[in-house]
């Protein structure tokens, strides 16, 4: 990740799969992710953010309940189209 901020930082009060989960939908908000693109997988994101695979799965829990991604089981997880409102 180079000189960024850290993904998760441990002083602060607020779990860590919660400060994984707004990364990736900073990430999104910004346009960094596309809608339809496919999400890292859970070992590649972890190991970017520097926590446990578990970590990231509980993040993209997260985020499936927010609406922003989806995942096919055996396909991988995608960005949600969220214009379309389905």
């Amino acid at each position: 990740m180079g000189d960024q901020e850290p993904v998760v930082d441990p002083t602060r009060p607020v779990y860590a799969w919660q400060q994984v989960a707004d990364w990736i939908a900073r990430r999104i908000e910004v346009g960094e992710l596309q809608p339809g693109a496919r999400l890292e997988g859970e070992r590649e994101m972890a190991e970017q953010a520097g926590v446990a695979v578990g970590t990231v799965r509980r993040a993209v829990e997260d985020l499936r309940q927010r609406g922003l991604v989806v995942t096919l089981p055996a396909k991988g997880t995608y960005i949600a189209d969220r214009s379309a409102d389905s």
